[in-house]
């Protein structure tokens, strides 16, 4: 079975992210989400200006975010005529986090960056699968699992 799960940390983060810890989040999270290898899936980390520059280009947001998520699958208004590769790989997308955007969030909420990468990495994956928080029902629903799996990985009051 394959799972392919792609660490990338900007050099001047290196010191601040361990990669193992971070790919056993993804693991977590895909898990309780029922998915099962074999799967693709990047996460890098990098700094606002970069995150900035992706918002721009691709969604048209010229500000800096916290995380984006470029996903593969289809979703909710895709064509239905979607076929997965034959070789059965569920290529999830990739998950991009800027590292001082969640130092600063962090501060901001008065808990540990430990704790506001790993939210950042559930919120990038749930996104890959298909959540939203467009509407305010989707944001509900996309917040409560937020919570529930971090608990289980990060626990905190």
């Amino acid at each position: 079975m394959l799972e392919e799960i792609e660490i990338s940390i900007e050099e001047k983060f290196q010191n601040y992210i361990n990669g193992d810890w971070a790919r056993g989040i993804i693991q977590y999270v895909l898990k309780a989400e029922g998915v099962a290898p074999p799967y693709e899936i990047s996460l890098v980390f990098t700094d606002s200006e970069t995150v900035q520059q992706l918002n721009r280009d691709y969604r048209g947001v010229d500000e800096p975010t916290d995380v984006l998520a470029f996903y593969m699958l289809p979703q909710k208004e895709a064509d239905s005529s979607f076929v997965l590769p034959p070789d059965g790989v569920l290529r999830l997308g990739e998950v991009v986090i800027s590292y001082p955007q969640a130092v600063e969030q962090a501060k901001e909420q008065g808990h540990s960056i430990e704790q506001e990468l790993a939210l950042l990495i559930i919120h990038g994956i749930l996104h890959l699968l298909g959540y939203d928080h467009e509407k305010p029902e989707e944001e509900s629903r996309m917040r409560a699992r937020e919570r529930e799996i971090l608990k289980e990985i990060v626990p905190f009051d």
